[in-house]
């Protein structure tokens, strides 16, 4: 049995933009494997945000965006005694990624009555300006973390 955890596999990189955080989110937004669709729901969303959001180069507002949404702090829930402490910690920034593009993939997911393309460009314009859901779950994950603060000293 190997002893300490396996090496981290690197993202490989999209064919277009040879961009390892656009290879990412199109594996995150593929389902059941079919990654040529996912590939033209976000090369799609790419150019709608060049139109819309009227910056040429969609790709910095892309990572922007990510930037934008990705969370410094977040909660986990410790057991110590009989009590259970939600206790804040720093998120590193591969997973501080990994939360950003999940939440902006889940709540343009849960709009309605239009292609997964516009909905996830608009929800990408919206983070790039700093406003819309995947900003507020951020806020709330910080305002989460400030409020258990007193329990930071739990961390291990």
């Amino acid at each position: 049995m190997r002893r300490r955890r396996a090496d981290k596999r690197l993202a490989r990189k999209d064919p277009k933009y040879s961009n390892q955080l656009v290879g990412k989110f199109i594996n995150m937004i593929m389902k059941q494997g079919k990654k040529s669709i996912a590939e033209k729901i976000v090369y799609n969303c790419l150019d709608i945000i060049k139109e819309k959001s009227g910056n040429s180069n969609s790709l910095e507002v892309f990572t922007a965006a990510i930037e934008n949404v990705r969370p410094l702090l977040e909660v986990k829930s410790r057991r110590i005694g009989g009590a259970t402490y939600q206790v804040p910690i720093e998120v590193k920034q591969q997973r501080g990624i990994f939360l950003a593009m999940m939440w902006i993939r889940n709540f343009a997911h849960a709009k309605k009555n239009r292609p997964m393309e516009e909905k996830l460009a608009e929800e990408i314009i919206s983070a790039y300006k700093k406003e819309g859901s995947a900003i507020k779950k951020r806020e709330d994950t910080h305002k989460m973390a400030e409020a258990n603060k007193a329990f930071s000293h739990y961390r291990w």
